[in-house]
């Protein structure tokens, strides 16, 4: 089988997860590669993501490593025995790989809990509103840039409509809720359509007041995707420089803090509801 010429982050995550399982056994590549009779510069590529694995391989790996969590040993050969490619690899080459990883990451969830302090989540975006954030992008994005983005954003929302998609836990600051983008009337329908997702049973919104007494965060938009089991969490940290994904495990601990903090000090679903109605009608 040849190397792959491009890794997605979900990949690279499972490279990863071996070789956190390896190194905590205290074995080298060379002492790895004897549990499986194969070279060893094969299993840096598999932990680099350029090979695959096979779940033989997987479950003979873990075996060595002293590994005997059964339940994250499954989720770990699931990952490497997915087939068939999601919707978003129509927009590869078209926009940038972050985009594409964010939505595969989206798609394996159990759950989502996130952020966000200037912007709405991005699944929970009009495309009005989504059209006025990407057309003030920095550099500037050419007319059908702008069109891929709002097309690969709205088909990403359907996730929260998808019998058994993820629960979505969104804390919004209300400096958000109160940005205009696109206008008075665009922003009318935004919040609109936030009331409308809160009230589907799946999607809970909980609103940040300025009123508030301490603010947990500095402000950066932040999504803690659940994984299948705990040791497979992940947090997509979203900037103007690009996404970065974080797995280590002090990482997610600190961010599940982090957000846990800021639910404490949000509104209630119904709470939030009504504030963002009074913003609606302010309008």
């Amino acid at each position: 089988m040849p190397p792959r010429t491009a890794t997605t982050a979900r990949q690279r995550r499972l490279g990863a997860e071996l070789r956190k399982m390896r190194e905590a056994a205290g074995l080298n590549a060379r002492e790895a590669a004897k549990l499986l009779g194969i070279d060893h510069t094969k299993i840096s590529h598999v932990e680099t993501a350029r090979f695959g694995v096979s779940p033989d391989r997987i479950r003979m790996l873990a075996a060595g490593y002293g590994c005997t969590d059964a339940t994250y040993i499954d989720a770990l050969v699931a990952m490497a025995t997915e087939r068939g490619k999601g919707w978003w690899e129509e927009y590869r080459g078209i926009l940038p790989d972050g985009f594409l990883d964010l939505t595969e990451l989206e798609s394996k969830a159990t759950s989502l809990r996130s952020y966000q302090v200037t912007h709405l989540p991005g699944l929970l975006q009009t495309a009005d509103y989504a059209r006025s954030v990407f057309e003030f992008a920095f550099p500037r994005l050419s007319s059908e840039d702008v069109e891929a983005r709002i097309s690969h954003r709205l088909r990403r929302s359907r996730i929260l409509r998808q019998p058994n998609g993820p629960e979505f836990t969104a804390i919004i600051h209300e400096a958000a809720l109160r940005m205009r983008f696109g206008g008075r009337s665009p922003a009318r329908r935004q919040l609109a359509h936030l009331l409308a997702m809160s009230e589907q049973g799946r999607c809970a919104i909980r609103v940040m007041p300025f009123e508030t007494d301490g603010f947990a965060g500095s402000g950066q938009a932040v999504l803690y995707a659940g994984g299948t089991v705990p040791q497979l969490d992940t947090v997509h940290l979203d900037s103007a420089h690009g996404a970065t994904f974080l797995s280590d495990a002090a990482e997610l601990g600190a961010y599940r803090d982090l957000i846990s903090a800021m639910e404490g000090t949000s509104l209630g679903e119904r709470q939030s509801r009504d504030l963002i109605r009074d913003i609606a009608n302010a309008l």
